[in-house]
């Protein structure tokens, strides 16, 4: 039997002397992406966000009002703040050395561990600054502090000078820090953006108001058609919401005013935030952050933001009697809004070095308490804005509950062995959407002759039971229930709404085929604002048509005319019948009373038959596409169709002149 613990291979012997230990910072230049992510871009910024956010925390303290922030002519980062200056003493523990030197060479190590000097910080680890002289080629700290001006150069970690008394300064204090990423790690094509560095100060100064922060840029490190500014001073006394302000530019929103403020909470914390809803069509934003370190993973004070949002507009929606606000869920209060949202904590615990995720339980507790009272507040001083916003979000979580049940009509779908579609749907045999052209026909016996009637290969005709529901003034839930409204979807296969795909259609032409009446005109009608409503760009393709069937046929002397109208059986009278003194004239009570012979030669066959193409229309009445048509044909729908009676009252007392010979 082999021995399964043999020694296999004695040249590879496993000792002792195998075990290696990383001294002092070589740890960070032989595995950086273990504290700063890789060696990639993203990281090679991360380290310009360490320099900066220790200046940060010094404003945020009260020591410093002021930073500036330099990309210099030969790709140097530098970093200059009005704070206290890193210690230059001696450290208690390493005599040789100066705090200043520890700090830059020691992991760990920082004054930010007991609390006593920083109340709330972003640093938090001691890796940093430390982290940053590792991976940097060259850099070059100067502390001006108690008069005197110190400077010490370091590369890859290493000093290369001791600390230097430079001089006596009278109007300076602070730290400057002026480096460049290590080739060895990042490689040469890795060079500072411009763009990248020059929007993370902005987002700095608009964390905090207290602060100015200058940056400066030299014009040819700008590449042509970047607008980064070479010089600016950034300060926004307005905060976030000044951030906000800018970010939405000229969007639309569903109040119109955002839900901005701030609050504090357990002694040293302090939550800042500003939030509006866009209703562009176009996806929203989130943006935040803790100690003023990004969190673009966000976390638990976003967890408690969205709780308070969801827990303010359910109970401003009971109080209004509003039943559809239970259904309502935080991503359809939250997803797709423009957030901007800053927490101050002490202790703050992250989701590794680059503290991408805050993982603070007690923040999510103290957001959602703070926010949500000055929410509900908020909702009750601006009743306007609360009812818009609360329609905003039924209709969003009205658009969620319609998704997920279009999931579920494909899931099923999906596991049938045949594709599923209405059990009244009789299909063409063509299986691509080319060519092909689905009937709407109203009522099984219309259907019947229809499908008699059809060409079996490119026509497919599916039979509807009455009136169908009008979408204009109906509920999600009732589109959902309607039987009608469900086996068009399935016949179409391409959904409604925003998950509407026209590439997904399964007919090139939708036809609407009714009785040549009122009630067929009615019917017709009703159908157009569902496809309006629910399927535009089906319209605008040019995928809609009306059937013209004909409402009377004439007969004289082995002649035989259909007429689609009374004004067009007059003009039959007068030009093909005319001085022919008997001609019998039928009227067709409904499409289903036609022979199939009759309904394909009048209707529906593709050589023969006459179809209205259905446009929308600009404010003129000329056809026309575009949000501009969409607009004006939405202004008529609704006018007509929707939830105002006194709207069409208003209507039929305009146009009641025109009226002659009314079908009742």
């Amino acid at each position: 039997m082999t021995d399964l613990f043999a020694d296999t291979n004695s040249k590879s012997e496993y000792t002792a002397a195998d075990i290696e230990v990383l001294e002092g910072l070589e740890a960070v230049r032989r595995r950086p992406g273990m504290y700063v992510g890789g060696a990639d871009e993203r990281a090679y910024h991360h380290l310009a966000a360490e320099i900066l956010d220790n200046s940060m925390d010094e404003a945020v303290e009260g020591h410093a009002s002021q930073i500036d922030v330099e990309l210099t002519p030969d790709g140097y980062f530098q970093v200059r703040d009005n704070g206290r200056g890193i210690p230059v003493d001696p450290h208690p523990k390493f005599k040789d050395l100066s705090a200043l030197e520890v700090i830059l060479t020691t992991l760990h190590s920082g004054g930010k561990f007991s609390g006593k000097n920083y109340a709330t910080s972003g640093g938090l680890h001691g890796v940093g600054m430390s982290v940053v002289n590792a991976l940097s080629e060259d850099l070059t700290v100067e502390v001006a502090r108690d008069r005197k001006l110190w400077r010490q150069n370091y590369s890859k970690g290493i000093s290369k000078s001791k600390l230097e008394n430079v001089g006596v300064v009278t109007n300076r204090r602070g730290t400057t820090i002026r480096f460049k990423p290590d080739p060895e790690i990042f490689g040469d094509r890795l060079k500072f953006s411009p763009s990248r560095l020059y929007r993370m100060a902005r987002s700095k100064a608009y964390l905090f108001k207290g602060v100015k922060i200058r940056w400066k840029c030299p014009p040819n490190l700008i590449a042509e058609g970047d607008k980064t500014p070479a010089e600016e001073d950034l300060q926004f006394p307005g905060g976030l919401l000044d951030f906000l302000t800018a970010s939405l530019g000229q969007r639309s929103t569903a109040t119109d005013l955002p839900f901005a403020g701030e609050a504090s909470f357990n002694g040293t914390g302090r939550v800042e935030w500003a939030l509006a809803w866009p209703d562009d069509g176009d996806d929203g934003f989130s943006h935040s952050y803790c100690n003023t370190i990004p969190t673009p993973l966000g976390g638990s004070h976003e967890a408690g933001f969205r709780a308070a949002l969801l827990r303010g507009i359910k109970n401003f929606g009971d109080l209004k009697n509003v039943k559809k606000v239970s259904q309502v869920t935080g991503e359809d209060v939250a997803g797709g809004c423009a957030l901007m949202l800053s927490c101050f904590i002490r202790d703050p615990q992250f989701q590794g070095q680059t503290k991408e995720r805050l993982e603070t339980p007690e923040a999510q507790r103290f957001v959602e308490a703070a926010v949500r009272d000055r929410f509900e507040s908020w909702l009750a001083a601006n009743p306007a804005n609360a009812d818009a916003l609360l329609s905003h979000v039924i209709e969003r979580s009205e658009e969620r509950l319609k998704r997920r049940a279009e999931r579920e009509v494909k899931r099923k779908s999906a596991t049938s062995r045949k594709l599923r579609l209405p059990g009244k749907l009789a299909d063409c045999s063509l299986p691509g959407p080319e060519g092909c052209e689905l009937f709407l026909v109203e009522g099984d016996s219309a259907g019947g002759s229809a499908k008699q009637a059809r060409d079996r290969k490119t026509q497919a005709i599916l039979p509807l039971r009455g009136k169908i529901l009008n979408v204009a003034n109906a509920t999600a839930d009732k589109m959902r229930a309607n039987q009608e409204v469900q086996d068009i979807l399935l016949a179409l296969g391409a959904g409604s709404g925003k998950s509407y795909d026209h590439d997904k259609l399964r007919y090139e032409r939708i036809i609407i085929m009714t009785d040549a009446d009122v009630d067929g005109a009615h019917i017709a009608s009703l159908l157009m604002t569902f496809f309006f409503q629910e399927m535009p760009e089906l319209i605008e393709n040019g995928g809609l048509y009306l059937a013209q069937p004909p409402l009377y046929r004439l007969t004289a002397g082995g002649e035989t005319h259909y007429a689609r109208d009374d004004a067009h059986r007059e003009e039959l009278l007068e030009t093909s019948f005319k001085g022919k003194r008997k001609v019998e004239i039928s009227r067709f009570k409904g499409l289903g009373e036609m022979p199939p012979g009759q309904l394909r030669d009048t209707t529906m066959a593709p050589d023969k038959r006459k179809l209205l193409k259905v446009a929308l229309t600009d404010g003129a009445g000329e056809p026309a596409v575009g949000l501009e048509a969409r607009r004006s044909s939405e202004d008529l729908v609704d006018r007509l169709m929707g939830k105002r009676p006194e709207t069409r009252l208003a209507f039929i007392q305009e146009n009641a002149r025109f009226a002659d010979n009314l079908d009742i």
